[in-house]
């Protein structure tokens, strides 16, 4: 299954960054660069997936993408010289 939802990133100040959910407020993670941050996005919502699952809770409306060959609104950053 596919998901899509509103991610915010933050800047640290001692360094790194970290990724929250103002859709999932359980969402949080973060990493040394933007790159490795994104990448641990797809841990963390797997545990809120299924923490969820385990509390017997649904996602919020729409965070299933339900059919996968019709458009995604998404919105990344994206480094260019």
């Amino acid at each position: 299954m596919q998901y899509k939802g509103p991610l915010i990133l933050t800047p640290q100040p001692e360094g790194g960054y970290t990724f929250t959910s103002p859709l999932l407020s359980e969402l949080v993670t973060e990493g040394d660069t933007v790159d490795q941050a994104l990448h641990n996005v797809k841990d963390a919502l797997a545990a809120v997936i299924e923490a969820y699952q385990d509390l017997g809770r649904t996602l919020p409306q729409n965070t299933q993408v339900q059919d996968l060959a019709g458009p995604v609104w998404l919105e990344t950053l994206v480094t260019a010289p």
